[in-house]
């Protein structure tokens, strides 16, 4: 009896050597090679499994090759590549790693507005004791505020844990009200809400506005596709109250970026976190940078020193999926575009 062939698996990013090691250790039929920045022709042309950060071949240069494991949550960037688009190779995200530090981000963001910290750092470089603090500062208890979260996957999911737990009321948006529960995604042990039982109340994405009147805090998950492109715009800026914060850790386009300036700027929202942009990095020449009532990161929250090692355990696991047949975890709908 013949042996079973070998997989050649291609590592195209700076995994460790550690890494690489626990990789090889899943099964003797994973034959895994690390090749960064370029992957050689003659390996790519072997390689039935890749992980990249960036690299995709053209399908001449890559015959045998039948799944792509990508080192980002986002599919946007990579769609335009005529190899994502085939559709006889699966595709998969490291979608899940992220969510408890950009929940983390969107928390302390909600926090900073809520505790006027901008105001706070001011007078600290100031070196300025306000007369009366307790005028200048009142924060509103966070349990008895409203926070609608816009796109409800694993970020959404592991955000509204944390501010249910706080004791706020919790909303959200997502495409498909029918599916609340997630399915074939990859989600760190205890975050989350797997089933999708946290809400208060799950409105359609296209009733955005609907539901950003009654919030205190907007918080924008949802990848971008063709119908979330300015899903945030004029209509929904108007319905949001006065008082009301924007935060964005989703992608710049999302956000009718003109619309939100005018928002900002008059008063008619109370301010934004912003960790993504339609142009990156921000122009110097963006008003954005001079609005006081913006926090501005540069689209930092989906980072953590330990990014590699939590990727690694999607790609552990999609590994032994592979070998046995299983449906892998974070697979590209390309019909959905994420």
């Amino acid at each position: 009896m013949s042996e079973p062939e070998r997989i050649f698996v291609t590592i195209a990013m700076d995994f460790s050597v550690e890494i690489l090691i626990e990789l090889r250790e899943i099964s003797p039929l994973l034959q895994i090679e690390r090749h960064f920045p370029h992957v050689p022709p003659d390996v790519m042309a072997k390689t039935e499994v890749l992980y990249t950060t960036g690299y995709y071949p053209e399908p001449e240069q890559a015959p045998k090759l039948r799944w792509i494991q990508m080192n980002t949550a986002g599919m946007n960037q990579a769609l335009g590549h005529s190899i994502v688009q085939a559709e006889d190779i699966m595709v998969t995200s490291t979608s899940g790693i992220h969510a408890t530090n950009m929940a983390h981000y969107c928390l302390m963001t909600m926090l900073m507005f809520n505790y006027q910290m901008r105001a706070a750092f001011e007078l600290q470089r100031e070196a300025a004791w306000p007369e009366h603090p307790h005028e200048l500062f009142a924060p509103v208890d966070m349990d008895r505020q409203t926070v609608g979260i816009v796109g409800y996957g694993s970020i959404g999911r592991e955000l509204a844990r944390l501010c249910s737990n706080m004791g706020m009321t919790v909303l959200a948006a997502k495409r498909d009200l029918r599916n609340t529960a997630e399915v074939n995604a990859f989600a760190l042990e205890g975050t989350g809400d797997p089933t999708g039982d946290i809400p208060d109340r799950i409105y359609p994405s296209d009733t955005v506005a609907s539901m950003a009147k009654d919030c205190d805090y907007l918080v924008v998950t949802t990848p971008q596709t063709a119908a979330t492109e300015h899903l945030i715009g004029e209509e929904v800026f108007e319905a949001m109250k006065d008082s009301a914060v924007l935060v964005n850790v989703s992608r710049g386009a999302i956000v009718d970026e003109k619309a939100m300036i005018t928002a900002l700027s008059s008063g008619q929202i109370g301010g934004a976190a912003l960790d993504v942009f339609e142009e990156e990095p921000l122009p110097t020449t963006s008003p954005l940078w001079n609005l006081d009532n913006v926090i501005i990161t540069p689209h930092l929250s989906g980072f953590t020193r330990d990014y590699h090692d939590k990727a690694a355990l999607v790609f552990k696991e999609n590994l032994r999926r592979y070998l046995e047949n299983r449906p892998l975890l974070n697979q590209l709908d390309r019909a959905k575009g994420y």
